[in-house]
């Protein structure tokens, strides 16, 4: 008799714990990059590997922020500086078919379930972050943005982050079209 109690309690709270499970939303998760003076947000589920900046090949009649391809762990990869793709100001020219040191920047790959070997060049890791350390910025968004740049937040210390949607960028149609 006590065991039936004790199952139907272990039973109930189990149920409850579902419950409370399909009510609570997800917490996002992103990791925080700097571009071209610019704080975005990639979701940590269509982030990739981060791999130091690399010998980038260019390749011939491509798009100017298209930088080329890079080895990256014995898979090719296409290198995009997403700064000249969305229009932010652009930064110093760097020589890319030289090993970069340090302070270069990073190459930031697609998750692999995103099904497109590239990688971004980000100029800085800025760590990770977290719905509850953000707020959703109070400023108005631009009307012209592009539709994988998605809400515009800040954190506690006042700097302002653009959420960059890596799914929607591989579905964007000018992202797929490299050639000139």
């Amino acid at each position: 008799m006590a065991n039936k109690e004790a199952l139907r309690a272990l039973q109930q709270r189990l149920a409850d714990r579902l419950q409370a499970v399909r009510v609570q939303a997800p917490a996002r998760n992103w990791l925080a990059v700097e571009i071209a003076g610019h704080g975005f947000l990639l979701p940590l589920e269509q982030a990739g590997e981060i791999f130091p900046l690399a010998a980038i090949q260019p390749v011939p009649h491509s798009q100017d922020w298209f930088l080329g391809v890079a080895n990256l762990r014995g898979q090719l990869h296409g290198v995009v500086d997403l700064a000249v793709f969305v229009g932010l100001p652009q930064r110093q020219s760097r020589n890319f078919s030289e090993a970069a040191t340090r302070d270069a920047g990073r190459l930031i790959a697609f998750n692999a379930g995103l099904q497109l070997n590239a990688a971004l060049l980000i100029d800085r890791l800025m760590g990770l972050r977290n719905a509850s350390s953000l707020s959703i910025s109070a400023e108005p968004m631009q009307t012209n943005k592009p539709h994988f740049i998605g809400q515009k937040m800040a954190d506690a210390q006042g700097r302002t982050w653009y959420e960059l949607d890596l799914s929607g960028l591989v579905a964007d149609e000018a992202f797929l079209k490299i050639d000139v």
